[in-house]
Formats: structure tokens, C-alpha cells, sequence
């Protein structure tokens, strides 16, 4: 939001570069598609590799992984939810912990 008001980062960042084969560009290019469409059009691309490693994370830990890693998967797939699919995801929490 500050950067929208402001024009400036507020969080500290870093550019990421990946060498990838031309033949592997199709499936990376359908996973950030795919992502992007989970996010919703407000959320910049760069939103989209992140989703992806917190899914990765989240089911690579399933099994006698690390839960906090789970959790942590978790908290970022929930920060993407629009506001009335949070809502729906605490009320579906609470009523199943009940």
C-alpha cells in the first residue's frame, strides 16, 4: 500500500535470476499463469513464485515433515486470499476445531 502512496519499497527486496532451459519455459510459464489466476489480477507477478514455493513447501512437509514449515506454507497461501475467502477460511477453521 505505501508503495502505491508513496512510489518507494518499504520492504527490503532482491533481484532473482534463474538460467533455464528453453524446453523447461512452457511448464514454469503455465505454473506462473496458473498462480497468477489463484492470486487474482491485483497481485503483481512477482507474488506468483512465491505462492508456488509455499505449495511446494506445504506438500513436501505432509508427511513427518516439519510442521512449522506447513504452518508457515499456510500463513503465506492466506495472506493471497481475497477478503471474503479469508473470512470463509477462519469460519471453516473455527468450525472444524470446534
Amino acid at each position: 500500500m505505501e508503495k502505491e502512496l508513496t512510489g518507494r519499497e518499504t520492504e527490503p527486496h532482491e533481484t532473482i535470476y534463474f538460467k533455464v532451459y528453453k524446453s523447461r519455459i512452457p511448464v514454469i510459464e503455465q505454473a506462473l499463469e496458473t498462480a497468477a489466476l489463484m492470486l487474482g489480477s491485483e497481485k503483481s507477478r512477482g507474488y506468483c513464485p512465491e505462492m508456488i514455493c509455499a505449495g511446494f513447501l506445504a506438500g513436501a512437509n505432509l508427511d513427518n515433515g516439519n510442521p512449522g514449515i506447513l504452518l508457515n506454507s499456510i500463513r503465506q497461501f492466506f495472506k493471497f486470499l481475497p477478503g471474503e475467502q479469508k473470512q470463509e477460511f477462519l469460519t471453516q477453521v473455527k468450525h472444524k476445531a470446534s
